[in-house]
């Protein structure tokens, strides 16, 4: 039973993406710059490979999604499985996009960061 709620939990997460991904993705790429986490020479091309990355969220597999996070599942307890798949694409993507010049602060301060921005517009109940 706890495992079933979990999954719906998820899937209501990432079924909400959609109703908030302008705001979400504004309110990341906005808290990474100012927390100088990510530095960048275009802020606007930042939030649009943010709202890229939660638009594709909202459309893959469950297994796509648990492939992408793999490497960070044990970053924190209990985390997020938004703010996780974004804290996933910021360190493994957007390193290599031409208009990130560096990304700072550890896995742990990136998802941190991003999932203050996720508490807001999604559901905390995972």
């Amino acid at each position: 039973k706890i495992e079933h709620s979990r999954e719906y939990a998820r899937r209501a997460a990432i079924i909400g993406i959609q109703d908030n991904i302008d705001p979400l993705s504004n309110s990341i790429s906005m808290k990474l710059v100012e927390n100088n986490l990510v530095e960048t020479t275009n802020k606007n091309a930042l939030e649009d490979q943010i709202r890229g990355c939660l638009n594709k969220l909202s459309r893959i597999e469950n297994f796509d999604i648990d492939y992408q996070v793999a490497p960070f599942r044990d970053l924190v307890p209990y985390p997020h499985i938004v703010s996780l798949y974004v804290t996933a694409f910021v360190i493994e993507q957007m390193i290599n996009h031409k208009d990130v010049v560096d990304i700072f602060g550890s896995d742990e301060d990136i998802y941190r960061c991003i999932n203050r921005q996720v508490g807001k517009y999604l559901s905390q109940e995972l």
